[in-house]
């Protein structure tokens, strides 16, 4: 049989003895690895996005806008389309400052555009709903649309005058919503608004009817879209003052939205990676006295240390490799929703780059090998004898730590020496309950910040759309933290009550009941994750601040506590089940087991 062979056999055998540790390192690495693929796509998944809708709907290389008004500001617009650099051109045209309200009475400022009825060669406004513009009727941004809720067919309000939506189109000449307006009134800052387009009657007649403030823009085709920045720079001196819009600042516009997305999903897919190498790292321990002698098995007939190092590692190296591909294929299926919290762009978000493939299987790897490397390396440095006769861990005693429980409760006493004897498995469950109070806490501060919503008055008529996807956002990376922190929760707890079976053993053979002993491994877990859940607290705080831009509200100091209670209550129920059902194994069934 050739090494390979033999290899693949032996972890299929393993793989099919050990169907929940399966699960669980599936799980671990696949989260992990789809969350990171998730934070390092978004960037390119925008810009394809909005390079899709731009060739699409022939976006401009330059838009020139300008807030002043008279004969001179239309002539030096126009003077632009003949400069030699520029190949096409659309406009001048008007951009109109208003308010829009919907049936249901919500209300948002809106820039209405002036167009033909007939698009021109540059900036065509795809129609994905309904009609292009005809007299008395408008057309809405889908971005706009969406967010009000509103369709083809019904009314709004501008200007105390209603207008029916006849259609519902996407543009790259302006950001995606809701910042459609590029420059407020007389050239100032702008405030959210929406996009509409009308005729250009239309929109002369609603600002001159109504005195409402007026833009004029100019949509410029260079013979190089890359040179934007010197066409800017040779237009620049003008008496009438002039905003140069390029392609290039409204693509980097529109990663605004997703400006604090990739902190969370980075960071998240670090917190996450950490989580999995302590589950993976808790399943290793627990199964190194097998893994001693199956090491033990193959140095009797023969196999290297080389053969023996592949078959001990290769399992969680493949099991790593498939949630790898698990992860990256749910993050190709995620990045497009992620990607695009409004409905203003078109396309279909990049598939995953090379890049981001090996930073992610970079990651699945580094978890598998880093977490059981050490179970390999003392599995292959154990004599072939000491290997096959292998038990569980048994710590070392220590007569201080003896004399110090005597005089606490029976529960308390096998908790603490539970705790004292395996410092580092309180380490991993230390850390573990630490990363889901630090979830919680970065969870409850993101909510207990206050949003400026986009209606007219600050109100959540509109909601703020990049608040709303961080919320969001931060919700599903804590849920997966916590579920993830949870499970290993229950694997360390069982991890420790099958290695402290024979001390268990002993303890019901001296009158202790299988309630106190439940009620020790569940003590231990407690103990342990006590400092994690005080250390979180201060680390939520503290990474929050790292990312977090200008000033954040603190939530009250009871919810942060209620945090870290909470988590404590969640770990013992948790360690109830996993504890009492090692704790009902029959005395004489585990003694016999040990002593074999």
């Amino acid at each position: 049989m050739g090494s390979i062979v033999l290899v693949v056999r032996l972890v299929l055998a393993d793989v099919r003895r050990h169907k929940v540790q399966v699960a669980i390192l599936l799980l671990a690495v696949t989260v992990a690895t789809a969350t990171m693929a998730l934070g390092v796509s978004l960037r390119g998944a925008s810009d394809t996005l909005y390079e899709q809708t731009r060739a699409a709907t022939a976006g401009p290389d330059v838009v020139a806008l300008s807030g002043d008004r008279g004969p001179a500001v239309t002539s030096a617009l126009a003077a632009l389309a003949n400069d030699p650099d520029v190949v096409a051109h659309h406009g001048p045209y008007r951009i109109v400052y208003a308010d829009l309200t919907t049936r249901d009475s919500t209300s948002s400022p809106v820039v209405v555009h002036g167009f033909a009825e007939t698009p021109g060669a540059v900036n065509r406004p795809l129609v994905t709903s309904g009609q292009w513009v005809r007299p008395g009727g408008m057309v809405l941004e889908r971005g706009f649309a969406t967010a009000l809720g509103v369709g083809v067919g019904d009314h709004v309000t501008i200007a105390s005058r209603s207008y029916p939506v006849v259609g519902i189109a996407v543009t790259a000449a302006t950001s995606i919503y809701p910042w459609a307006a590029q420059i407020g009134p007389g050239g100032g800052p702008s405030d959210y608004s929406g996009l509409a387009w009308m005729t250009r009657s239309d929109a002369r007649t609603l600002a001159s009817s109504h005195d409402l403030p007026v833009t004029l823009a100019m949509d410029l085709k260079l013979r190089d879209p890359a040179a934007t920045e010197a066409f800017r720079e040779g237009h620049r001196v003008s008496i009438i003052r002039i905003n140069f819009h390029s392609w290039q600042f409204t693509a980097v516009q529109d990663m605004v939205i997703l400006r604090d997305s990739q902190p969370i999903l980075v960071v998240g897919s670090w917190l996450l990676s950490f989580l999995a190498s302590t589950g993976v790292t808790a399943l290793a321990v627990g199964r190194a006295a097998e893994q001693t002698r199956r090491a033990g098995l193959l140095k009797a007939v023969g196999a290297a240390p080389g053969l023996i190092a592949t078959v001990l590692l290769t399992e969680y190296l493949a099991l790593a490799l498939v949630g790898d591909a698990l992860g990256l294929v749910i993050a190709r299926l995620t990045v497009p929703a992620i990607a695009s919290p409004t409905a203003s762009r078109i396309g279909d978000a990049a598939g995953l780059t090379g890049a981001t493939v090996a930073t992610a299987t970079v990651l699945a790897v580094a978890v598998a090998v880093l977490s059981t490397l050490r179970p390999t390396l003392r599995a292959m440095r154990t004599a072939t004898v000491t290997a096959q006769s292998a038990t569980a861990y048994q710590p070392r005693h220590r007569p201080w730590l003896t004399a110090l429980s005597a005089l606490l409760p029976t529960p308390l006493l096998l908790g603490v020496r539970l705790t004292a004897r395996r410092p580092g498995r309180v380490v991993l469950q230390a850390c573990s309950t630490a990363t889901i109070v630090i979830a919680i806490v970065a969870l409850l501060i993101r909510f207990a910040q206050p949003e400026r919503g986009y209606g007219l008055d600050g109100s959540a008529a509109l909601p703020n759309l990049r608040g709303e996807h961080d919320r969001q956002l931060m919700l599903a990376v804590a849920i997966l933290l916590i579920a993830l922190a949870l499970v290993n929760t229950i694997t360390l707890t069982w991890t420790t009550a099958i290695e402290a079976r024979p001390s268990m053993a002993i303890a019901r053979t001296l009158g202790a009941t299988p309630g106190q002993i439940s009620a020790g491994l569940s003590t231990a877990q407690l103990l342990s994750s006590l400092p994690g859940a005080i250390l979180g607290i201060p680390l939520g705080l503290g990474l929050f601040s790292i990312f977090a831009l200008g000033n954040w509200t603190v939530p009250p100091f009871s919810w942060l506590l209620g945090a870290a209670l909470a988590t404590l209550l969640a770990t013992a129920a948790l360690t109830a089940l996993p504890a009492r059902l090692a704790a009902r194994q029959p005395v004489a069934q585990a003694l016999s087991a040990e002593t074999a």
